[in-house]
């Protein structure tokens, strides 16, 4: 992370830490932990006015619902009911049975994406970076494109591995990065893979914290900058392809690649998931994740919502029967032309 990253968390965790109801009681009451849960969204999370959520409102419909005699499943869906109305992938209510998670933000969209296609027709013989599943690279059109599938960043990747992929891509003309359902993980390893593709430290997006309790106590927007690696370049084009299930780092990492002279993103717009999260605890145990920094694109505009391509492209409805992955295709058409 950058020093503006360290210092922005390091502010947030102190005023989080002095005004947040974390738990000082344990209480299975419905109602204080119905109240505990409201309170701590309402001064920390960071997107009510983006979404043009009324979270008062909110409170008023769901506080009728709640009564001291519920058991702790009834609290739990009503809980989860209500923050599914704040639509956040990173809002996850956390208990001792069950995880809620928001799942609107790609349900109803197409997955241009099919894993045993990807995996059947164009991976055979393909590489692992390490010992992950998570990372596989090849060389497509007869050598001509490296492709690499990240499918999560969670998994970390060595500086030592990106060398030998590079390396093995010395020849190719062009190269596909491949993050369709990548899910997030940690931005030091997007950050790290991004950083191979710049020869110049580049603004890359802002991150704010809060400063107040209230929904627009906000710091000024501080800059992101991403440095060039330094080892092995490629300044080659790059496609990056996406889908709906890029959320979260992977977003990040979109957002961050698309400054980039060289890259091209093609697929469908990634899912969003800008808000850096936080979790905090409930008087009954249950822990509350949520997202509490907006960090936002170059233009100072919110990606929370998902990030378009460049180029718009689905699978089609035979891809399947013809184990054919349109997206891949279309960005290995475009790479071969030079266009």
């Amino acid at each position: 992370m950058n020093r503006y990253l360290i210092y922005l968390l390091s502010s947030f965790l102190c005023f989080l830490y002095s005004g947040c109801n974390m738990a000082d009681e344990y209480s299975t009451s419905p109602r204080q932990n119905f109240e505990a849960l409201w309170k701590i969204l309402d001064e920390n999370y960071c997107f009510f006015d983006y979404k043009g959520v009324d979270w008062n409102e909110v409170y008023e419909r769901y506080s009728f619902g709640i009564d001291d005699s519920m058991n702790e499943y009834e609290l739990f869906s009503e809980m989860e009911s209500m923050l599914n109305e704040l639509r956040d992938g990173h809002i996850n209510l956390n208990s001792t049975f069950r995880i809620s998670s928001y799942e609107g933000w790609y349900a109803d969209h197409p997955s241009n994406f099919n894993w045993n296609v990807l995996y059947n027709t164009y991976l055979p013989g393909a590489a692992r970076a390490g010992d992950y599943d998570e990372i596989r690279y090849t060389r497509m059109a007869g050598g001509q494109i490296g492709y690499i599938y990240y499918a999560s960043f969670r998994e970390s990747i060595l500086e030592m591995e990106l060398d030998s992929i590079f390396s093995s891509f010395k020849n190719c003309k062009g190269l596909i990065i491949d993050v369709r359902d990548n899910g997030g993980g940690s931005l030091t390893n997007s950050d790290r893979l991004a950083s191979r593709f710049l020869d110049k430290k580049i603004l890359c997006g802002y991150i704010q914290h809060k400063t107040g309790k209230g929904h627009h106590d906000f710091s000024n927007p501080y800059p992101i900058y991403l440095s060039p690696s330094h080892s092995d370049l490629w300044l080659k084009p790059v496609i990056v392809l996406t889908n709906r299930r890029c959320y979260s780092a992977a977003n990040n990492f979109v957002s961050k690649m698309r400054e980039l002279p060289n890259v091209r993103t093609l697929g469908g717009s990634t899912g969003g998931g800008s808000g850096f999260p936080f979790t905090s605890e409930l008087p009954n145990g249950w822990s509350i994740r949520f997202s509490t920094s907006p960090i936002l694109n170059v233009n100072k505009e919110h990606t929370e919502f998902g990030i378009e391509p460049d180029i718009k492209v689905s699978l089609l409805p035979n891809d399947t029967e013809k184990n054919k992955d349109s997206l891949i295709e279309a960005a290995l058409a475009l790479l071969l032309s030079g266009n």
